[in-house]
């Protein structure tokens, strides 16, 4: 049998692609960032690699019949660390790009079986859910019946990532015995996934789909086993900045220090800066640490948070600087030869941007690649 094949939108530096490995074909990828795509070329190639805007795309654009289109479509408007715009802000209403090239493709029969839509948790709530609700109504109109799972990479990598993973399968094909469970699955179904999908209008709720997968393996990795022994990218910051960064610390957070301080051994853990409400309701800057063998969430600085540091306690003393490019590399689960860009910035907002990679392996293992063999039901084959 032949390898399924996919195309794959909103693309970045391709880690959706290095998590489907090489049991999948890639027939096309796109993504419209120029330092992005320098990155996809650099570790993937250009042969199936288009950059530009989504919406300048055509159905000619996309060769061949995909078995699954894959899109990680901008998050900005939905996160709610974000401005709130929705479905309807100038980037994240970039899905309605991919949804248009989709309704063309089901124009000439090449539609793929399947869609899998990663984003934010925040599209549950989005606009009191009324952006959930305009997406599953969307691929309700393509064709498609759909689900939806919610996923943390700290299942799989020592990175707290929850993450939202719509998946769609063609309405004329029949999900393989075994995928389809009656309720949601606890493992990977938050209370906001069922109050989202309760609050469905009945016409779409029909086709909804409570997807069945595995429970998560045993991860056996913490963050202090990701750290670079001497990273060339970022430096330690001097006891002066450090205790600068460490006044910044709340009650709570300055007790986990000390907690640490107090322990034997190296204490490895993480902090961000973030802009709090005090008791007075003023806006003021707060560190908040972490000593729990996890990462905080990735994120971009464009999108307002800081980047992530690093803190070591060791006898008493203690040391911060910057995550690490390939640290960051490492939270994603990518390979350790992965190029990452020259740059610190670059190589931290790509990564910030992307999806972690084992969560879609595991996707494409118990869900994606099933359906990607499933066959149209008898009675719409014998048609």
């Amino acid at each position: 049998m032949p390898a399924p094949a996919y195309y794959e939108f909103f693309a970045g530096g391709g880690m959706a692609r290095a998590g489907l490995g090489e049991s999948w074909t890639c027939l096309f990828a796109n993504d419209f960032d120029p330092r992005k795509a320098a990155s996809y070329r650099r570790n993937w190639g250009a042969a199936h690699f288009r950059e530009g805007d989504i919406h300048a795309l055509t159905a000619a654009d996309l060769p061949g019949r995909a078995d699954l289109a894959w899109a990680s479509f901008p998050c900005q408007d939905l996160s709610l660390a974000g401005v709130g715009a929705g479905l309807n802000g100038a980037r994240s209403g970039a899905f309605f790009g991919f949804a248009r090239l989709m309704a063309a493709l089901a124009r000439e029969g090449r539609a793929p079986k399947a869609l899998a839509l990663e984003n934010v948790a925040g599209l549950l709530s989005a606009r009191g859910g009324a952006d959930f609700s305009a997406l599953c109504r969307t691929l309700r109109e393509l064709g498609y019946k759909f689900g939806a799972l919610t996923i943390d990479a700290a299942h799989f990598l020592p990175q707290s990532r929850p993450r939202l993973f719509v998946v769609a399968l063609r309405r004329d094909l029949n999900a393989p015995q075994g995928l389809v469970a009656d309720a949601p699955c606890g493992d990977w179904s938050t209370s906001a996934l069922v109050r989202a999908k309760d609050a469905l209008p009945k016409a779409l709720a029909r086709d909804w789909i409570w997807w069945r997968l595995p429970p998560p393996p045993a991860r056996n990795q913490n963050f202090a086993d990701l750290l670079e022994p001497a990273p060339r990218d970022v430096a330690w910051l001097s006891g002066e900045d450090t205790k600068r960064l460490l006044a910044l610390m709340a009650p709570i957070h300055r007790a986990r220090l000390d907690a640490a301080k107090a322990a034997h051994g190296r204490v490895v853990g993480t902090l961000y800066r973030r802009t709090r409400r005090d008791e007075t309701g003023a806006r003021v800057q707060r560190a908040e640490a972490r000593f729990d063998g996890l990462a905080g969430c990735l994120r971009t600085p464009a999108g307002g948070s800081s980047r992530q540091s690093v803190v070591v306690v060791e006898n008493g003393r203690v040391r911060a600087r910057l995550l690490s490019g390939r640290e960051a590399a490492r939270l994603m689960g990518l390979p350790e030869d992965y190029r990452l860009p020259a740059r610190y910035n670059e190589a931290y907002h790509l990564i910030g941007d992307g999806v972690a990679v084992p969560v879609v392996r595991f996707l494409s293992e118990f869900l994606l690649t099933p359906l990607a063999n499933c066959e149209p039901s008898a009675a719409v084959a014998a048609e």
